[in-house]
This record gives C-alpha cells, structure tokens and sequence, in this order.
C-alpha cells in the first residue's frame, strides 16, 4: 500500500526428525537445520521490520552442557545480523579443524544452534517498542528441563488487562504488562503445575527423581496447558513454543484471524505464518501444505510424533481478509488469483469513473504491491473491451470493410509504468523542514505516457488507509502529466476501524474514511451523532467486554460508501493540482467474492470476531473525541 503501514509478525518452526548425522550425510553439511530456517524467515521478510530473533533446542546433552541457544536483533538487517555472529562460530571451529563441522558430537558440545528444534521468529512491534527484551522468542527458564518455555508468535491479545489479574490472583508478578509476557507466564504457570502433577503422580509410585524426570518428559499432557492458559485469551494468534526437553506445539485462534501452515515427512515438520515459503524451501507443492485448523494446536512430540489437537472450539469463519489483499506475498497460489479477481471486480466501477470512454485512459498502479490487483484489472478491462468488440462488429454490416474491422480489432485497454519509487530518496528524508516537498519527489514519472488534457489516468493500490502518501506525494506527480482525471482505485474496501489482533491501525483519527465521515457529519449539521457515540463508548467502559456493543458504526450510518468515497476524494486533492481526482474504493461484497475463504472484515465493517474487538474500537473513539493519541489497547 502507498501509507506506510507496517506488516505483521512471522513465525517458522523447524523440527529435524532424524538423528543429526543423517543430514550430515545425506545433505554434506551439520548445519542444514540452521540452514533452513534462514531460507523460512528469510522468505518471509515481508513481515516483521523492527527485528528477529532465533531460539534452538538441542537433544539428550549431559547435565552441565548447554542446551538452549537464543538470539536476537535489532539491528536494521536483523536477520543478516543474527546469521553472521552465528556463522562466525562455525568459521572458527573450521580454522581450527574443518573436520569438526562435520562432527556432531562435537558441535553439540561446542557451539550453539546446533540441535534438533528451531524457532525463528520476525517481529513487528505494534507498541512501537523496539529494544532487544521486546524482541521473541522469550524464554522462560528453569532447572528443571521440561519447565524451560520458549514462546514466539505472530499476535496480538486485548486482554491483557484482564489477563494480567489474573496472573496476580494466582501470586506471580509479571516484569512488565505486555501480551508476550503475560502469554509466557500464563503457559509457564500451567507448564509448572503439568509437571508437579506428574512429579506427584510418579513419586507415589517410587520412581526416583532422576527416573521422574523422564517421564514427565515423556508424559507431559501439551493439550492441557494449552486448553488451561489459552480458554480466556482474546485477540488472533498463531503462537508456537518450545519446551526444553524437546516437545513443541503451535496454536492458533479459534476464529483462525492469525495464520500457520505445517508440513511434515520423515525427515522435518515445519510450521510458518506462510504457505510458499515452505514450498520454496523445501520444493513442495501446495497440495503438500496443511493449514493448521482455527482453535488446534500442532503438536509435536520429542519422540518424533506430530498430532493436530483441538484446543479451542472453532469460532465463526474469521480469517483476516487482509492477509489476502496485503501483507501475505502473493506468490501463493490462491491469494495470487485473489488479487487478479480484488482487480477484476472492480471494472465496472472503473469504467462509470471514466464515462466508459476506455479510448481516452491510461492504467497503472502505485506501488509494486499493486501490481497483481492491476493484472486482474487489466484482464477485466480487456474482457469488457471484447464485448464493446464484439457488439462493434454485429453493427458493421459489412464485415469486408477491412479498415473499419481492423479499427475495431485493434482497439486495447492502453497501461503504462507510470511511476518507480525512489528509495534512496525517501530513506534521505528524515527532517520535518521542507518534508512536503521532498516527498512529492518520492516517485518519478514517465512523461509522455499520457495525452494531456485529453486522457484519464486510473491507478490501482491495494489499500488506502490514511491517504497521507496520496496526498503529498503521488497525486502531485501524477498531476504533472497533465491528465483530465485523476483515477485512483483502492483494491480494499474503506477502511474504517481499526485493527488490534496484530497489524498496526489502532487510532481513528489515522483512517482517512472516519475522516470524511466526520466532516460530513459536521457539514450537515448532525454533530449530535458525534456527541451520541461519544456518550454511549463511555458508558460502555466499566462493562465486561463480552457485553459492549460497537457504537462506532453509526458515525457511518447516516451516508452510502459512494458518498464518503466523494468525501475522500476532496479531502485527499491537493489544492494546487488541475486534474479532477476520484477515489474508487472496493465493496465488502465484492471483497468476499474474490476472498471467499476469509471472512475476516472487521476494519472495513465493524464486525469484530472476538468481545475484545468492540472494546477496542469504543476506546478508540473516545480517544479520538478526548484528543488523546493513545492506543486503544
């Protein structure tokens, strides 16, 4: 998308099945493990700018011998950073012997990540914290080997609050309130009370300590700690962990908002928040992939055994639509053809935009992440284009009028590359002085693609949040190809509510539709509504969340989309540009035709899948009203 909205949080799980020396063997290398787990976080750079971390488990080691390995970053290439302190371990040990790289006894003993279990983790902070403690995985450690906890995820909870008592109820005390902490300490409570379950069980029957610890390995009950620490959590999660004797798991919401794909054969089981990277890493087909079920966990046990559990009941069918739209790469094969159909369904809107005059318009779209909802489009334009064909043909009459009919033939749907984003440019702007007109220079054009005054210029994005980028940037450069009309077209419907299960869309006042509706609302002299919807959020704030109702969606009753659409467009034309501007926006309905299996739709239409959702929104509102910039969660 053109506004700079960050992406989500990724996850890759990486669990070697067979002993080490097999990989040694069949693949020449000691490292194919660590190997591959770069290759899964390394395709899925596309989430997680803020930084990464690594955590690895090594089986069977002796007492007093390291077995849990974790790193992290911060740094603005975090994965290069992390990769390259740690092959510098294993460069060195090739100095000394080249032989010991091959060695597992040997690696296992001397350097880290070098075990069976892998967890990577690329994380986008929504709270804006950026330190090396914010960064996963978190590790919970302990002497005891089955309550050392490794937890990683792509989430966001809101109720955090609520969770937080609750772990003072039962006499911890948290370092910090954060919805990673409080997950850690949640599972670790249960993880404990799991093994002094066992621990009784098995002293009862005489085993002694060192044989109890064994079988509590062996024995621990994953499905029940997870059941117990996860009933009351609310928000989307994928969230995988790792336990130090070698058992793993990833749950996922039971609405299925956040996503997780796993593979498993004889030799790995892999879990990542994208199904293609699994399929390039270990070149698969889709058919290949499972998506792990909303409300189960994938669990995977020490012994090798991999068993998907239900741990929540199902909820309604929420997957995040925007995944699709966005944040996952496109390269997948449905959410590829999704894309193309986002722009394809948006042909008949297009065509009303430009009087149907398709002779006189240009295509394109900004930025590169629009570029699949453009070939959609395109398609869709050149299918309409056949029929006007078609019909121009059975009124020729005479088909042996050769000029005529070729006229007609040749007609196309014209697009060009109008515009390439600068990146050098935008990292070179970092003062407020004169920022404006910096970032007007943020793409160049290509001149001379556009008749002046005579054609109309449509551009697709896939989304349009704030309009910021829009407004100072783009519409600008546009404008000095000297085109009739300016078409910008949103692949995604308006966005109107903001998001709290992991992507970064917390404040009213940042959507540029809740804009235009409240300057609507004032212009018509309907600011009681404001003041109605203000007075109802706050009467909702000492309620249980399950009982709140979303009162933000009637600053939007009063107006049709297309009405606010119009709003849209005057606020976001800047005052200096001759081109008439228009903004196309995406219907839900016409979202779910080309998304049918994720249902997820909250920021376009309120509907929130979890209690939390409407909490969140409500608080929302009334910090927009009282001019505070907090977040709502």
């Amino acid at each position: 998308m053109s506004d700079a909205i960050k992406h989500e949080c990724g996850i890759a799980l990486l669990r070697l099945k067979k002993p080490l020396d097999f990989y040694v063997n069949k693949y020449g290398t000691a490292l194919y493990g660590l190997n591959k787990l770069y290759l899964l976080m390394e395709k899925q750079h596309n989430r997680g700018q803020d930084g990464a971390g690594i955590a690895n488990i090594k089986f069977d080691m002796k007492p007093g011998e390291r077995y849990i390995s974790r790193a992290r970053s911060i740094d603005p290439k975090p994965l290069q950073d992390i990769f390259s302190k740690i092959n510098r371990r294993f460069q060195e040990i090739e100095e000394l012997n080249p032989d010991y790289l091959k060695n597992i006894d040997y690696l296992k003993r001397n350097a880290g990540f070098t075990g069976e279990l892998f967890l990577g983790h690329l994380r986008y902070g929504t709270f804006g914290k950026n330190s090396i403690e914010s960064c996963h995985p978190f590790l919970r450690q302990n002497n005891w080997m089955t309550r050392n906890l490794v937890v990683a995820g792509n989430f966001n909870l809101t109720n955090v609050d609520e969770l937080f008592d609750v772990l003072l109820e039962i006499g911890q005390h948290p370092k910090e309130k954060s919805d990673t902490v409080t997950v850690l300490e949640k599972i670790g409570h249960f993880l404990d009370e799991e093994n002094e379950r066992l621990y009784e069980n098995y002293k009862s029957q005489g085993y002694n300590n060192k044989e109890i610890s064994s079988k509590i390995a062996e024995k621990l009950d994953i499905i029940s700690i997870l059941k117990r620490a996860s009933e009351d959590w609310d928000g989307g999660y994928a969230m995988s962990g790792l336990f130090g004797h070698g058992d793993a798991f990833v749950l996922r919401d039971p609405s299925g908002i956040r996503p997780a794909f796993w593979y498993e054969d004889d030799e790995v089981c892999i879990v990542t928040s994208e199904r293609p990277v699994i399929q390039t890493a270990f070149n698969l087909k889709k058919e290949d992939i499972q998506e792990l079920k909303p409300g189960h966990a994938l669990i995977i046990k020490k012994n090798g055994s991999v068993k998907e559990e239900l741990i929540n009941s199902p909820k309604k069918n929420q997957q995040c639509s925007f995944e699709r739209i966005y944040f996952s790469r496109g390269n997948d094969y449905d959410i590829y053809n999704e894309r193309k159909e986002l722009g394809n369904l948006l042909v008949p809107q297009i065509m009303k935009a430009i009087d149907n005059d398709l002779d006189h318009a240009v295509f394109s779209f900004i930025p590169n992440t629009a570029e699949m909802s453009f070939y959609g489009m395109m398609k869709g334009l050149e299918n309409h284009l056949n029929l006007e064909k078609l019909a121009a043909i059975k009124n020729l009459g005479n088909l042996e009028d050769e000029e005529k009919l070729k006229a007609i033939l040749m007609r196309r749907a014209r697009f060009e590359k109008i515009a390439i984003k600068d990146a050098k440019l935008r990292t070179f702007i970092t003062q407020d002085d004169s920022r404006d007109d910096m970032v007007a220079h943020v793409y160049d054009i290509t001149y001379g693609t556009v008749k002046r005054n005579k054609d109309n210029l449509v551009v697709i994005d896939d989304s349009i949040v704030r309009g910021t980028t829009l407004k100072q940037s783009i519409l600008r450069i546009l404008d000095r190809l000297d085109p009739k009309k300016i078409v910008v077209v949103s692949s995604a419907p308006q966005i109107r509510y903001p998001d709290c299960y992991g992507i970064d869309m917390a404040r009213m006042g940042d959507f540029i539709a809740f804009e235009a509706a409240i300057e609507l609302l004032k212009e018509s002299n309907r600011n009681y509504i404001i003041d109605d919807v203000y007075r109802k959020c706050r009467e909702q704030i000492l309620l249980p969340k399950e009982q709140i109702k979303n009162y933000v969606k009637e600053i939007y009753a009063p107006f049709t989309p297309e009405e606010i659409s119009k709003k849209i467009s005057s606020l976001l034309k800047p005052v200096d540009i001759k081109a008439e501007v228009e903004i196309v926006y995406q219907t839900v309905e016409n979202l779910h035709k080309a998304c049918p299996n994720h249902a997820g739709d909250w920021y376009f239409t309120g509907d929130y899948p979890t209690p939390g959702g409407n909490k969140v929104v409500n608080k929302a509102f009334i910090n927009y009203v009282e001019g505070s910039s907090d977040r709502a969660y």
